[in-house]
């Protein structure tokens, strides 16, 4: 547990070393703070935080610099930080200007989140983590051959040609559209292969390619990306050395940027910040990684990611991280017809 006055100091580093990137000296530290107290007493508080691992020293007669855990105690007292409320109108005034499409509002929130976190910024679409059955269609085309129309949850519409061994009319199959509906809306490919009823021949064939359409889709990760902000990323000093800008570059090239960070779940209802070494994949241990989920729980879920050094603004990024997670859930539950109880207090002075 830090005191007062070690945390004032720490968060000092903290705040001059993501902005400076460079070592900050114990003269610096008492200048910023303003305490009133000697030099010889902050160069003390500094040495407890080097030998507690808040801090450390790239060289013996440099300043310091934060560490992990330093970086975790900062994220940790930061408490609840909020965009400031003319950012907010501005997100909202950019949004209202583009179309009423999904792909449209993802394209925005990446470039967005990339130009006020000044790093890489990934959004996700979104998809359903437990893909349920909602309801399905039949046409048929010609001969033995239709048209099956599945819709599931998450606003995902699949078709697949099916080919029966005779001929079947149009009204026969809106019955077999209707019964196999009432059956299985609702439910998730595993139970529908548990469920017990009567079907003929060609109610089994639809339900066999239901099932398998719902299976290929609950196996898709999140590849579909927008990715926004690398040059914002690559100028930053840290990537001065070209080891560690080839290693990023890579991981974005081949598509695994997502996958080596995706290893930890992210929960529902709050964001999350992986520090440097608290990352699982080695590849990313050089990196923060800040991520929150937006849209509909069991609806339609996406990701929001922030890629950058471990000297990231992290009040900065987490709170615009927030605030377009609450626009993009806002928007989804729009889309859906559904109604959340959250709202954008956009009218409001301060």
């Amino acid at each position: 547990m830090l005191s007062p006055r070690t945390a004032t100091i720490l968060n000092s580093i903290i705040g001059q070393y993501i902005i400076k990137a460079t070592p900050v000296s114990s003269q610096s530290v008492l200048a910023d703070c303003q305490l009133d107290v000697s030099p010889a007493t902050v160069r003390n508080d500094m040495a407890h935080l080097e030998q507690e691992g808040y801090i450390t020293r790239p060289h013996t007669s440099a300043g310091s610099i934060p560490s992990d855990k330093g970086y975790r105690y900062y994220v940790e007292s930061i408490g609840n930080v909020k965009l400031p409320l003319p950012e907010q109108r501005l997100v909202s005034h950019l949004f209202h200007q583009v179309e009423t499409s999904l792909d449209e509002w993802l394209h925005l929130a990446t470039a967005l989140i990339a130009q006020m976190a000044q790093n890489v910024a990934i959004v996700t679409t979104t998809k359903s983590e437990a893909g349920k059955f909602k309801h399905l269609e039949l046409v048929g085309l010609h001969d033995a051959v239709i048209l099956a129309i599945f819709v599931l949850s998450g606003a995902n519409v699949k078709q697949q040609l099916i080919t029966f061994d005779h001929n079947i009319s149009q009204a026969e199959l809106t019955t077999m559209a209707i019964k196999l509906s009432a059956a299985y809306s609702g439910l998730p490919s595993s139970q529908i292969v548990a469920k017990e009823m009567e079907l003929s021949p060609a109610e089994q064939q639809i339900t066999d390619c239901l099932v398998a359409v719902m299976q290929a889709q609950d196996s898709q990760s999140y590849e579909e990306q927008h990715l926004d902000g690398l040059h914002f990323t690559l100028n930053q000093p840290e990537f001065a050395h070209s080891q560690r800008m080839q290693a990023l570059m890579e991981l974005i090239e081949q598509r695994t940027l997502l996958k080596s960070i995706m290893p930890v779940k992210p929960t529902t209802d709050r964001i999350q910040v992986i520090i440097g070494r608290e990352n699982q994949s080695e590849v990313i241990r050089d990196y923060s990684v800040v991520i929150r989920q937006y849209g509909l729980p069991e609806e339609a879920i996406g990701k929001i990611v922030v890629v950058g050094p471990t000297r990231m603004p992290y009040a900065r990024t987490i709170a615009t991280v927030e605030y377009l997670s609450l626009v993009l859930t806002l928007l989804m539950a729009k889309l859906y017809g559904r109604t959340i109880p959250i709202e954008l207090n956009l009218n409001t002075t301060e």
